[in-house]
């Protein structure tokens, strides 16, 4: 998105980082890798609770709209940070547009589940990855600003593939030519109780008993993997990877195991199959594809390609509503509500 909206005249970017992800190895290191600009702000929150990280990042959101007067918050995905730009702009009366808008998994016990719904129904841009996504909006009543642009990460794979040859992350972990499976797990429902996330990891000592199974370690599931002295005995496990060394674990991968919505379609981005290890996707399409299967569910479909992610130009799509939205909208200079 930053380089579509750069590539455009007449608009201009402030990118807020909230520091919901602070350390180097999940945050500096996208910006070092995908050659992007340091934030204009960077707000260092990050740690405590849902409510709480949402009630500070609202707060110091809002004060910065404020300052700024931008004519469009633009909020991606599902996390607390997206949830709080949204609010603290809608609060101010300033346009949202949602990126990847109309995602569901139907699970409300899900953080990411709530920030996605309660996001769609304040923006004014819902700007979908696929047809599923933009059918969602319209059963739940939302019509106006739904747009089907395709999906971002698409865009990104696009970009990373070629770039991550130069990764040497499998010389680093000894594993180049090896056959093995990448895992990830980090969602606040596989890691908020003992017995859920013991469940995965002996899902994953099985697995790694057919084929070695490389494991980077998010930093609140190793959190929890020392304070209930979880086994991860036959699971190679190392520190988070950057986005490139990510995508260059996944180009010679032959499985995914993960509770990430995003490395669902990724693995798929590398025609990999992939294992959900949750109840429910809200990337149904990789699974009536064949290309992923919930680890508790059936097993795969029969495989076949999938169309509904476009044709990697979601970001200039994007770019292009965003400016004929504000085109049409006048400029309203505005102060906090008392």
């Amino acid at each position: 998105m930053s380089r579509a909206i750069a590539a455009v005249d007449g608009i201009s970017e402030i990118l807020v980082h909230t520091g919901q992800h602070f350390e180097p190895g999940m945050s500096q290191i996208f910006f070092e890798e995908l050659g992007l600009a340091a934030p204009r702000v960077n707000l260092g929150i990050h740690s405590g609770s849902h409510g709480e990280m949402t009630g500070r990042m609202l707060t110091a959101l809002e004060r910065i709209i404020i300052e700024e007067q931008p004519d469009l918050v633009l909020v991606p995905g599902d996390t607390t940070s997206t949830l709080a730009g949204a609010l603290a702009a809608a609060k101010l009366r300033v346009p949202v547009a949602h990126l990847e808008a109309g995602l569901r998994s139907y699970n409300r016990r899900m953080p990411e589940e709530i920030n996605r719904v309660l996001t769609d129904h304040v923006s004014a841009l819902l700007l979908c990855p696929t047809t599923t996504a933009a059918d969602n909006l319209r059963r739940e009543g939302i019509a106006r600003g739904v747009h089907n642009i395709g999906d971002v990460m698409y865009d990104a794979t696009l970009f990373a593939a070629a770039a991550a040859r130069r990764s040497r992350v499998l010389e680093r972990l000894g594993i180049a030519g090896c056959s093995y499976a990448v895992a990830t797990v980090h969602r606040a429902e596989s890691t908020e109780n003992s017995e859920t996330l013991s469940g995965i990891f002996a899902f994953l000592r099985e697995r790694a008993r057919r084929c070695m199974v490389v494991l980077p370690i998010h930093p609140r599931t190793r959190e929890k993997i020392e304070t209930w002295n979880l086994d991860l005995a036959g699971i190679m496990t190392c520190d988070p990877v950057g986005y490139l060394d990510m995508h260059r674990l996944l180009q010679s991968a032959i499985a995914v195991f993960t509770d990430s919505g995003g490395l669902q379609k990724e693995a798929y981005f590398h025609r990999v199959p992939c294992v959900t290890l949750r109840s429910e996707t809200e990337w149904v399409e990789t699974i009536e594809a064949g290309w992923n299967r919930l680890w508790k569910g059936p097993d795969y479909a029969p495989r076949r390609e999938i169309d509904a992610f476009g044709d990697g130009r979601a970001a200039a799509k994007a770019v292009t509503l965003i400016v004929d939205y504000l085109r049409c909208r006048p400029r309203i200079v505005f102060k906090p509500s008392s």
